[in-house]
């Protein structure tokens, strides 16, 4: 069933055409994944669709009951309101009973004594059973500790941007809605909590459609992945790794239908250059074809970030830390962590939200200095640090002189280039490049803040989430460009696809502060992980009683036959196979005769190595009931 239908959707802002009449429709049980170069209206179409942002022209056309949730990238929250008061919001009456009914519960706990609150609960459990409320209060209790929000009561002004996105994804899927729209719901939350919303999600009965740069996610959780480009849409059913496929089909069949119109167009103009006279009908028809197929527009040359690199020369010192430890507020994030970073390395750091990840980039990068313990730079390491989050002093400075406030030019594999050149590469136009800061995308912005970073050639990268807001293209490129670069990375991410791509070595912390080494990208951290997870919760076996071993019998009459003459029927066959190989040497020049030989040759071959297979097994039958009865044949 049809749930919401797009019309024509035309969007602008100023000069730029973000969305170019385009129309799509969701059904019952999409699961739509919304993808696009940072800068083409994605977060803007998913605004319009949701009915936050009115369209230039076109319209939505909804079913009549149809109940919509919105996650915006950056939720607005009230003053002076609770986590559960946000949550309940979205469901009526039902969600002020349960904020009524925790207020007084909290109360009641704080204070045994409280008449007041101990009424307050009396009076609202027989609503609450008639409303049916229970059931969604276990749901949302089970969501936020999900998310890793424990305090419920806990002001929402309070929170950090991570935590408030999280209550904020938390009352988007607890809202009774068969229609939710989700901008980049996978940011500012740990691996372990994208793999718990992504089975949430793949189960989720009601339709989605969100916006995500998170690939492992996206092959996880849709059915239907839109393409925003050059203010179209293209539609495919299928999950990312499909898409990947069809596209190139796609672009493929693009490119041929434009060569055809081209050898078209070619020759029409030859026979219009001949002088041919527009007189009859038929050749004005001709002539108002070659019209209309010369104006039809071609495919567009699809733009990428083309990254070389800008590394400076590193010697063989680099960053040691020795014994550092870091606490804030009596709490020991790092504790005694020691490692010598090599000019190769690439290295991944994961933990829990709030565990110290961050803390430990700006340990390393010496922008704080630990409680204890020392980190030592070596003398030609250039460091550059791509942050969570970049604050921008001025956003009214142009793009392009803020580039160049780190440096004019720069040296890369392709030679010496300006910063108006590098900002091209980034995908950033000249009337793009005049423009302010403040015109930008989120995502642009932080193509930018990229584009800033290696422009000043740093030989050490760290990278901060550094998938928060950059889109997938520009996601594949800097993971080329991480291939050749000659320095060392450092990456703290909750993309697992980037970990496995990009690190070869994990730092994991630990609840303690301590931080363990891992081999390999994140899917080998991951499984080490639950390998050690099920030594831990299997039982132990001096705890489990000893089974008896299972009594096996000699071979039966027929089998130890069977054994009998295996040696006799192999060695007939290697006989077989040598005597055709002479024959097939002999007739190399009878084409007929020898593919003959050559499938008896085969045949033989496949019914030897299945006797082969057969005597092994019998073999190591006969020897284990020998072993476990003695040479004399009686039961030990």
């Amino acid at each position: 069933m049809n749930l919401l239908t797009a019309e024509k959707i035309r969007k602008s802002f100023g000069n730029r055409v973000l969305l170019n009449d385009i129309s799509f429709s969701v059904q019952e049980g999409d699961k739509i994944g919304l993808i696009g170069v940072n800068g083409t209206g994605k977060s803007t179409l998913l605004k319009i669709t949701a009915g936050v942002e009115e369209a230039d022209s076109g319209q939505i056309v909804t079913r009549n009951d149809i109940r919509m949730a919105y996650l915006p990238q950056n939720p607005i929250f009230r003053s002076q309101e609770t986590v559960l008061d946000y949550i309940f919001q979205a469901n009526g009456e039902v969600g002020k009973l349960l904020s009524a009914y925790f207020l007084a519960e909290k109360q009641l706990a704080e204070n045994p004594n409280d008449r007041q609150a101990a009424d307050t609960m009396a009076n609202l459990a027989p609503q609450m059973e008639r409303a049916q409320a229970w059931s969604l209060e276990s749901e949302a209790k089970t969501i936020l500790t999900k998310l890793g929000i424990e305090e419920y009561f806990a002001l929402t002004e309070t929170l950090s941007g991570g935590q408030r996105k999280r209550v904020a994804l938390a009352a988007v899927l607890l809202s009774p809605a068969d229609l939710l729209f989700l901008d980049e719901p996978t940011n500012h939350i740990d691996n372990d909590t994208i793999e718990w919303l992504e089975e949430y999600l793949a189960k989720y009965p009601k339709a989605i459609f969100m916006v995500t740069h998170d690939r492992y996610f996206l092959d996880r959780v849709t059915n239907r992945i839109l393409e925003l480009e050059h203010g179209n849409i293209y539609s495919y059913e299928a999950n990312y790794s499909a898409f990947l496929e069809m596209k190139a089909q796609r672009e493929e069949l693009e490119m041929a239908e434009e060569r055809k119109r081209q050898n078209f167009l070619r020759t029409e103009l030859k026979w219009i250059r001949r002088g041919a006279q527009a007189r009859s009908t038929k050749q004005k028809a001709r002539l108002q074809r070659f019209e209309q197929i010369s104006q039809k527009q071609a495919p567009k040359e699809k733009k990428q970030v083309a990254l070389s690199s800008t590394a400076g020369r590193l010697g063989k010192k680099t960053i040691e830390a020795e014994h550092i430890s870091k606490g804030y507020d009596g709490k020991m994030y790092i504790r005694e962590f020691s490692y010598i970073l090599l000019r190769g390395d690439r290295i991944g750091i994961v933990g829990d939200n709030g565990c110290g990840k961050s803390t430990l980039v700006r340990l390393l990068s010496g922008m704080i200095q630990p409680d204890s313990g020392t980190v030592v730079h070596g003398e030609t390491v250039r460091i550059g640090v791509f942050a969570q989050e970049n604050h921008w002093e001025d956003e009214s400075v142009s793009v392009l002189d803020y580039i160049r406030e780190a440096a004019e030019q720069v040296w890369t594999e392709d030679g010496r280039i300006t910063a108006s050149q590098l900002l091209e590469k980034f995908l950033f136009s000249m009337d793009m490049q005049r423009g302010p800061i403040s015109m930008l995308s989120g995502g642009e912005k932080r193509r930018l803040y990229l584009c800033r970073v290696l422009m000043e050639s740093p030989n050490v990268l760290f990278l901060d989430e550094p998938t928060n807001d950059l889109d997938i293209e520009t996601l594949r490129i800097l993971e080329d460009y991480l291939d050749r670069f000659s320095g060392a990375v450092v990456v703290v991410s909750h993309d697992r696809y980037f970990l496995d791509r990009v690190t070869e070595r994990i730092f994991a912390f630990m609840p303690d502060g301590q931080i363990k080494q891992f081999e390999g990208g994140w899917s080998d951290y991951h499984a080490a992980k639950e390998a050690q997870q099920e030594r831990k919760e299997a039982p132990k076996q001096a705890d489990a009683p000893k089974e008896k071993p299972a009594k096996r019998n000699k071979l039966s009459y027929k089998d130890q036959r069977e054994l009998d003459g295996l040696d006799a029927e192999m060695e007939a066959l290697e006989k077989k196979i040598a005597q055709l190989e002479q024959e097939m040497t002999a007739c190399a020049t009878d084409y007929s005769r020898l593919e003959t030989l050559s499938e008896q040759k085969m045949q033989a071959e496949t019914e030897l190595e299945e006797k082969m297979n057969r005597w092994v097994y019998l073999t190591e039958l006969a020897e284990q009931f020998q072993r476990e009865t003695g040479a004399n044949g009686e039961k030990e």
